[in-house]
Protein backbone atom coordinates (compact mmCIF):
# COMPACT_ATOMS: atom_id res chain seq x y z
CA UNK A 1 0.00 0.00 0.00
CA UNK A 2 1.38 3.35 -0.98
CA UNK A 3 0.84 6.07 2.08
CA UNK A 4 0.96 9.20 1.76
CA UNK A 5 2.74 11.08 4.21
CA UNK A 6 1.31 14.90 4.74
CA UNK A 7 4.70 16.32 5.35
CA UNK A 8 7.89 17.43 3.31
CA UNK A 9 10.31 17.15 6.16
CA UNK A 10 13.05 13.95 5.05
CA UNK A 11 13.77 13.66 8.72
CA UNK A 12 9.93 12.69 9.62
CA UNK A 13 9.84 10.19 6.61
CA UNK A 14 12.97 8.82 7.63
CA UNK A 15 11.97 8.04 11.20
CA UNK A 16 8.55 6.64 10.40
CA UNK A 17 9.56 4.58 7.68
CA UNK A 18 12.16 2.70 10.17
CA UNK A 19 9.45 2.76 12.38
CA UNK A 20 6.86 1.37 9.80
CA UNK A 21 9.29 -1.70 9.04
CA UNK A 22 7.43 -4.89 8.65
CA UNK A 23 4.32 -3.20 7.79
CA UNK A 24 2.99 -3.93 3.58
CA UNK A 25 3.41 -0.21 3.36
CA UNK A 26 5.73 2.47 1.07
CA UNK A 27 6.07 5.87 2.66
CA UNK A 28 5.72 8.56 0.11
CA UNK A 29 6.03 12.43 0.94
CA UNK A 30 2.84 14.85 -0.50
CA UNK A 31 5.33 17.15 -1.50
CA UNK A 32 6.86 14.16 -4.00
CA UNK A 33 3.63 14.13 -5.70
CA UNK A 34 3.04 17.79 -5.58
CA UNK A 35 0.87 18.55 -2.79
CA UNK A 36 0.42 21.89 -1.38
CA UNK A 37 1.00 22.02 2.67
CA UNK A 38 -2.47 22.14 4.32
CA UNK A 39 -3.16 24.87 6.59
CA UNK A 40 -2.91 24.18 10.39
CA UNK A 41 -4.85 26.58 12.09
CA UNK A 42 -6.34 24.46 15.45
CA UNK A 43 -5.19 24.30 18.82
CA UNK A 44 -4.63 20.39 19.43
CA UNK A 45 -2.18 18.17 17.73
CA UNK A 46 -5.11 15.54 17.04
CA UNK A 47 -7.21 18.59 14.62
CA UNK A 48 -4.41 19.72 12.87
CA UNK A 49 -3.12 15.97 12.06
CA UNK A 50 -6.43 14.95 10.81
CA UNK A 51 -6.94 18.22 9.06
CA UNK A 52 -3.29 17.33 7.68
CA UNK A 53 -4.62 13.37 7.00
CA UNK A 54 -7.41 14.58 4.79
CA UNK A 55 -6.24 17.31 2.69
CA UNK A 56 -3.53 15.05 1.63
CA UNK A 57 -5.38 12.11 1.16
CA UNK A 58 -7.87 13.81 -1.19
CA UNK A 59 -5.01 15.60 -3.24
CA UNK A 60 -3.75 11.95 -3.64
CA UNK A 61 -7.18 10.01 -3.70
CA UNK A 62 -6.32 7.57 -1.43
CA UNK A 63 -4.35 6.33 1.88
CA UNK A 64 -2.56 9.23 4.01
CA UNK A 65 -1.17 9.59 7.72
CA UNK A 66 -0.31 12.81 9.09
CA UNK A 67 1.73 13.73 11.76
CA UNK A 68 1.48 16.80 14.53
CA UNK A 69 3.68 16.65 16.76
CA UNK A 70 5.50 18.97 19.14
CA UNK A 71 7.32 19.87 22.92
CA UNK A 72 4.42 20.84 25.30
CA UNK A 73 6.65 23.18 28.51
CA UNK A 74 4.47 22.87 31.88
CA UNK A 75 5.76 26.06 33.19
CA UNK A 76 4.40 27.65 29.71
CA UNK A 77 1.22 26.09 30.19
CA UNK A 78 1.79 23.60 27.58
CA UNK A 79 3.34 25.68 25.22
CA UNK A 80 4.93 26.17 22.30
CA UNK A 81 2.99 23.09 21.53
CA UNK A 82 1.23 23.27 18.11
CA UNK A 83 3.60 26.15 17.60
CA UNK A 84 6.64 24.44 18.00
CA UNK A 85 7.75 24.47 14.54
CA UNK A 86 7.41 28.47 14.47
CA UNK A 87 7.80 29.31 18.18
CA UNK A 88 10.60 31.74 17.33
CA UNK A 89 8.77 34.35 14.34
CA UNK A 90 11.67 35.03 11.66
CA UNK A 91 11.34 35.87 8.09
CA UNK A 92 13.61 34.21 5.27
CA UNK A 93 15.24 35.72 2.19
CA UNK A 94 13.73 34.44 -0.95
CA UNK A 95 15.70 31.12 -2.36
CA UNK A 96 17.20 29.99 1.01
CA UNK A 97 17.01 26.08 1.01
CA UNK A 98 14.69 24.72 3.33
CA UNK A 99 16.94 22.32 5.32
CA UNK A 100 18.69 25.87 5.75
CA UNK A 101 15.51 27.71 6.84
CA UNK A 102 14.96 24.30 9.32
CA UNK A 103 18.82 24.83 10.85
CA UNK A 104 17.60 28.80 12.15
CA UNK A 105 13.83 28.36 12.82
CA UNK A 106 15.43 25.28 14.83
CA UNK A 107 18.24 27.71 16.30
CA UNK A 108 15.81 30.37 17.07
CA UNK A 109 12.96 28.40 18.56
CA UNK A 110 15.62 27.04 20.95
CA UNK A 111 17.24 30.29 22.25
CA UNK A 112 13.57 31.54 22.57
CA UNK A 113 12.37 28.68 24.88
CA UNK A 114 15.74 29.12 26.83
CA UNK A 115 14.74 32.84 27.07
CA UNK A 116 11.41 32.30 28.25
CA UNK A 117 12.44 29.43 31.15
CA UNK A 118 15.42 31.60 32.61
CA UNK A 119 15.49 31.41 36.02
CA UNK A 120 12.38 28.97 36.29
CA UNK A 121 12.63 26.27 38.54
CA UNK A 122 10.07 23.78 37.00
CA UNK A 123 11.43 22.67 33.55
CA UNK A 124 9.24 19.41 33.39
CA UNK A 125 8.09 19.13 29.63
CA UNK A 126 7.52 16.61 27.12
CA UNK A 127 7.56 15.73 23.16
CA UNK A 128 4.10 14.91 21.84
CA UNK A 129 3.12 12.51 18.71
CA UNK A 130 -0.08 12.23 17.38
CA UNK A 131 -0.59 9.76 14.30
CA UNK A 132 -3.64 10.09 12.48
CA UNK A 133 -3.84 7.68 9.43
CA UNK A 134 -7.06 7.30 6.99
CA UNK A 135 -8.10 4.92 4.38
CA UNK A 136 -9.54 7.91 1.93
CA UNK A 137 -10.24 11.60 2.27
CA UNK A 138 -13.93 10.90 3.64
CA UNK A 139 -12.85 7.96 5.83
CA UNK A 140 -15.41 8.25 9.24
CA UNK A 141 -12.72 5.71 10.99
CA UNK A 142 -9.83 7.64 11.51
CA UNK A 143 -6.86 5.89 13.37
CA UNK A 144 -5.29 7.83 15.79
CA UNK A 145 -2.48 7.50 17.82
CA UNK A 146 -0.61 9.27 20.83
CA UNK A 147 3.20 9.19 22.15
CA UNK A 148 4.38 10.88 24.82
CA UNK A 149 8.01 11.42 25.96
CA UNK A 150 8.56 12.39 29.44
CA UNK A 151 12.15 15.21 30.37
CA UNK A 152 13.09 18.47 31.40
CA UNK A 153 14.39 21.30 29.81
CA UNK A 154 18.12 21.69 29.90
CA UNK A 155 19.84 25.22 30.56
CA UNK A 156 22.10 24.67 27.92
CA UNK A 157 21.60 22.50 24.42
CA UNK A 158 23.77 18.96 24.55
CA UNK A 159 24.16 16.74 21.58
CA UNK A 160 24.54 17.31 17.79
CA UNK A 161 22.32 14.59 16.62
CA UNK A 162 18.17 14.57 15.93
CA UNK A 163 16.24 17.85 15.08
CA UNK A 164 13.85 20.89 16.70
CA UNK A 165 14.41 20.54 20.28
CA UNK A 166 15.77 17.64 20.66
CA UNK A 167 18.97 19.05 22.42
CA UNK A 168 17.31 20.50 25.37
CA UNK A 169 15.19 17.86 26.25
CA UNK A 170 16.91 15.90 28.27
CA UNK A 171 15.52 12.23 29.35
CA UNK A 172 15.86 10.88 33.17
CA UNK A 173 15.82 7.36 32.30
CA UNK A 174 18.44 7.26 29.56
CA UNK A 175 20.35 9.98 31.25
CA UNK A 176 21.10 12.50 27.89
CA UNK A 177 19.43 14.74 25.97
CA UNK A 178 17.42 13.41 22.96
CA UNK A 179 19.75 14.93 20.47
CA UNK A 180 22.87 12.45 22.33
CA UNK A 181 21.01 9.39 21.68
CA UNK A 182 21.87 7.39 18.96
CA UNK A 183 18.95 7.27 15.94
CA UNK A 184 18.43 3.44 17.42
CA UNK A 185 17.77 4.52 20.96
CA UNK A 186 15.77 7.33 19.88
CA UNK A 187 13.70 5.04 17.19
CA UNK A 188 13.02 2.76 20.30
CA UNK A 189 11.93 5.19 22.98
CA UNK A 190 10.82 8.52 21.52
CA UNK A 191 7.15 10.15 21.21
CA UNK A 192 6.85 9.48 17.41
CA UNK A 193 8.39 5.67 18.34
CA UNK A 194 5.27 5.05 20.85
CA UNK A 195 2.38 6.68 18.18
CA UNK A 196 3.91 4.62 15.34
CA UNK A 197 3.99 1.58 17.42
CA UNK A 198 0.76 1.84 18.51
CA UNK A 199 -0.53 2.95 14.91
CA UNK A 200 1.23 -0.04 13.75
CA UNK A 201 -0.80 -2.29 15.79
CA UNK A 202 -4.00 -0.51 14.87
CA UNK A 203 -3.70 -0.70 10.87
CA UNK A 204 -2.87 -4.58 11.39
CA UNK A 205 -6.39 -4.83 13.73
CA UNK A 206 -8.52 -2.52 11.84
CA UNK A 207 -6.87 -2.39 8.22
CA UNK A 208 -6.10 -5.88 8.26
CA UNK A 209 -2.19 -5.14 7.32
CA UNK A 210 0.81 -6.94 8.35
Amino acid sequence: MKLVLASNNAKKLAELGTLFTGLPVALVTQGSLGIAEAEEPHVSFVENALAKARHAALAAGGPAIADDSGLCVDALGGAPGVISAHFAPLQFPAGLPREEQRAQQDAANNALLLARLQDEANRRARFVCTLVALRHAQDPEPLIAFGRWEGRILEQPAGEGGFGYDPLLFIPGLGQAVAQLGADVKNAHSHRALAARQMAALMREAWHLG
